[in-house]
């Protein structure tokens, strides 16, 4: 900050002894550069004493001055602003960029020469003042920038070079370039800008690169450029420290035997200067120490590679090897042939080997000392090696200083694989399977010898002695056979030989051809015999079912097929090496179910209380799937398996028994098959115990009746029962009723035993007394006509069947034998005669 007038001092005198709370502190650049139609940059921040609030008015002056009458600045007002508000606020060429807290940045447009000089910034809070100068140093063009580097720099070595432009406007764009010798370098390069710990604001760009010895004494340009057009630059020289930089220039370049040369070390650049010089040839010093190195008579032995170094305080500079060669006529050549031994067949090359400078031109060679005509090369390349390519071979190599001489020969040796390769079978032919086959293996020549032998396909038989193989039982499928003579490097094959094995019929099956689906009875069915190979092809063909021959020929034909028929069946197929037979084929014939029979176990005839299994036997293909069981009324028992159990049994199970058969194809049903069951002692004797006390109750009321009836016929004896008696006619009318069952359940069938028959027969005959006259006097009955008292009917006589239980427990076959008989008495008196029932038999009685 400059001070222009006495009371300044006064009030910054004044200002010190205050305390620095009560002071404006303001942070800026003190001088800030620009050039016309530029802009400037002021950044500047600011710190209000602790009474202020906040910044309520900003000015700016250009080349102001106090006035002490007003006691106020005077000057150009290039930007007044009362009332801040958010930033930026804008006055002519003026931007302010700040707040009212602590920043007060500004930026001034357009910049004209005649802004040089000094600016005014006057603050006002609502309790202080304060005016704080800056220094506008404007040119009339653009000013270069400053360019800083190392005081050392050395070659091969990292440097950085800073471009230093104290200027930044973000409304004025501009940007550095660097340059080397006319040459724009940018890849090392990185730009920067910005206030620096002065506040001054700059653009800075630096450059990172390691200089060679060759950028020693070349130019280092910084140039500024604004849009399209460079507006200011800088130059340096650069100083890159380095070691001697050398060359050698020979004379003459070409040099015979015998011959003297020249050759000259030359610096090219040194930096600080070189001090020493020395030679160096093939890595050894020589003793010359001079820029300059001459040899006398060379001979070829000084052929080789010279270069020189040279010593500055930097270290030790060496030029670049120069090979000095000596020119002479070839010496004696060689053959060196390469990839011994040579291969059949392959390519193969012999270089010939002979020192000359300059390099031979021409080469003669010669194979077993006789020339090879158009074979002008260093190379003799030979394609395809073949056995007349061995021997001897040697060349004579030559240059424009003459012909060379053959020191030695090199011998071509060609190998070879085993040629001519057989397999020959010592067997005597035709071979039938499981022979003993052997077979040897021969060649005409190999170079080297064959050391063994090869068989393919391996694990074929047994080597017995080298090349002879055996095989013990040779397959009736053999595989051709091949042998290989081998010798260290090589195999040869030789072509298969085929064994021609006679075998029997192989692969024998039987396949159906018709019909394509499942055999049902009735259907027409072929059978056809295959077998795969056959050698020799001639064959016959049987067939056989269950082991039982059948028929002869490929095919066997069934026209309508039964179940029959079913069987294994299998064909054997032969020739003259043997027979082979196929597979047995299950032929399986699909019918209905058929022969159903019942079989009762433990027998047909099981006494009560006991278990009878009932079982249903079929033959059915498929095998049956549902059984229906039926008795001797038809009616289904809910019983669907095969085997039907009752148990226990009850005579009520006798009777017979049926049973249905199906399955996918049909029904079959058995005939039927009878269950007898028969009492058991136990319930024998309850029905003899029953009967008996039947008997004897029937007895005691037969007495009690005779004894009733005498005692009647007394009572009645004074009517004449004889004489009433006499003459009469009477007849039995014969009544038969049902006596009930004792069971409802079924009865069985069997023998009837009258023994066991537990009723009571027998009859009463009572002759009644009446008035009725004899026939004597029948007319004078008549006249008188029938008592009134008489009755058709005298009395009855009841004939009652001794019923006895049937052995066998089977009903009768006619239901009479369950009835009883009795028989009414009929007196034939004057009376109508009662009309006869259709069920009564009739007999008249005479006394």
């Amino acid at each position: 900050m400059h001070v222009h007038c006495p009371w300044l001092l006064l009030i910054l005198g004044h200002v010190a002894l205050v305390d620095s709370s009560q002071k404006w502190t303001v942070e800026h650049p003190q001088t800030l550069f620009a050039w016309e139609g530029a802009c400037v940059w002021i950044p500047c921040k600011y710190k209000m004493p602790t009474q202020s609030t906040h910044l309520e008015k900003v000015l700016l002056y250009h080349d102001y001055q106090f006035d002490n009458h007003t006691k106020d600045f005077k000057g150009s007002v290039l930007y007044n602003n009362t009332k801040i508000e958010s930033p930026p606020s804008e006055q002519g060429r003026v931007t302010f960029w700040g707040n009212r807290e602590s920043n007060c940045s500004l930026e001034i447009h357009q910049i004209r020469i005649t802004d040089n000089g000094k600016l005014g910034l006057r603050m006002i809070s609502n309790n202080d003042k304060w005016m704080e100068q800056l220094h506008l140093n404007i040119s009339k063009t653009p000013f270069p920038p400053y360019i800083q580097m190392p005081s050392d720099i050395h070659a091969s070595q990292s440097v950085s070079l800073t471009c230093r432009l104290n200027f930044a406007c973000s409304r004025y764009h501009i940007y550095l370039k660097w340059f080397l010798k006319d040459l724009e370098i940018t890849s090392t390069t990185s730009t920067t800008s910005g206030t620096d710990s002065t506040q001054n604001v700059y653009i800075e760009s630096e450059l990172t690169f390691q200089p060679e010895w060759k950028d020693h004494g070349k130019n280092m340009t910084c140039q500024v450029w604004n849009s399209t057009k460079m507006i200011s630059k800088n130059t340096v020289r650069l100083n890159v420290k380095h070691i001697p930089q050398l060359t050698i220039k020979v004379t003459p370049k070409e040099v015979k035997k015998g011959d003297s040369v020249t050759m000259t070390c030359q610096v090219i650049s040194s930096y600080p200067a070189y001090w020493t010089v020395s030679w160096v040839k093939d890595g050894q010093p020589l003793q010359e120490q001079m820029l300059t190195l001459t040899l006398q008579s060379v001979t070829k032995d000084m052929s080789g590679k010279y270069r020189c170094q040279a010593s500055n305080d930097l270290g030790l500079g060496q030029s670049e090897e120069v090979a000095l060669t000596v020119l002479f006529a070839p010496e004696s050549s060689r053959v060196h042939i390469y990839s011994l031994p040579a291969e059949e067949g392959k390519s193969i090359e012999l270089i010939c080997d002979s020192l000359a400078n300059p390099k031979a031109t021409n080469y003669t060679w010669y194979h077993n000392r006789k020339p090879m005509p158009g074979e002008t090369q260093e190379k003799l390349r030979i394609p395809k090696v073949s056995l007349r390519h061995a021997g001897k071979y040697s060349c004579v190599a030559q240059n424009h200083l003459g012909p060379g001489d053959i020191e030695e020969e090199a011998e071509l040796d060609v190998q070879y694989a085993p040629k001519a390769v057989t397999t020959v079978i010592q067997n005597p032919t035709p071979i039938r399977e499981g022979d003993s086959v052997t077979l040897a293996c021969s060649y005409d020549s190999s170079n080297p010898e064959v050391t063994y032998y090869q068989w393919s396909p391996q694990g074929s038989g047994d080597e017995i002695t080298p090349g002879v193989l055996r095989i013990q039982k040779v397959a009736w499928d053999s595989m051709p056979i091949s042998c290989a003579a081998c010798n260290n490097h090589w195999c040869s094959w030789a072509a298969p030989v085929n064994l021609n094995v006679h075998y029997a019929p192989r692969a024998v099956k039987v396949l159906k051809v018709s019909p394509s689906s499942e055999i049902h009875a009735g259907q027409h069915v072929i059978l056809q015999c295959n077998f795969s190979r056959s050698h020799p092809p001639e064959v016959h063909i049987l067939w056989k079912k269950n082991g039982s021959l059948v028929q002869e020929g490929k095919e066997l034909s069934f026209s309508s097929i039964s179940p029959e028929d079913s069987g294994k069946y299998n064909c054997m197929v032969s020739n003259s090496i043997g027979e082979t037979p196929s597979k047995a084929w299950d032929l399986q014939v699909l019918y209905a179910p058929r022969r159903l029979r019942v079989s009762i176990s433990p027998g047909n005839s099981i006494m009560e209380g006991k278990k009878a299994i009932l079982s249903c036997e079929s033959d059915a293909n498929p095998p049956v799937s549902q059984y229906v069981w039926l008795d001797s009324s038809d009616r289904d028992l809910p019983f669907l398996s095969q085997k039907l159990s009752l148990e226990p049994l009850r005579i009520q199970h006798s009777g017979s028994y049926r049973c249905q058969g199906i399955n996918q194809l049909g029904m079959g049903e058995s005939p039927p098959s009878t269950l007898t069951v028969y009492y058991s002692p136990e319930t024998i004797g309850k029905r003899v115990a029953l009967g008996l006390g039947f008997c004897l109750a029937i007895c005691i009321l037969a007495i009690w009746g005779m004894k009733l009836q005498k005692k009647w016929k007394q009572n009645q004896s004074h009517q004449g029962l004889q004489e009433n008696s006499s003459g009469q006619s009477f007849f039995v009318r014969n009544k038969k009723t049902r006596r009930t069952p004792l069971s409802e359940g079924p009865q069985s069938q069997g023998c009837y035993n009258p023994a066991m028959d537990d009723s009571v027969s027998y009859a009463i005959l009572r002759f009644p007394e009446t008035d009725t006259p004899r026939a004597s006097d029948a007319e004078t009955s008549a006249t008188q006509g029938p008592s009134p008292n008489n009755n058709d009917t005298v009395t009855y006589s009841v004939l009652q069947k001794y019923h006895v239980s049937d052995y066998e427990n089977v009903t009768p076959s006619h239901p009479e034998g369950d009835s009883i008989h009795y028989s009414e008495l009929v007196q034939f008196g004057a009376g109508k005669r009662p009309q006869a029932k259709e069920d009564v038999e009739y007999v008249t009685l005479k006394h």
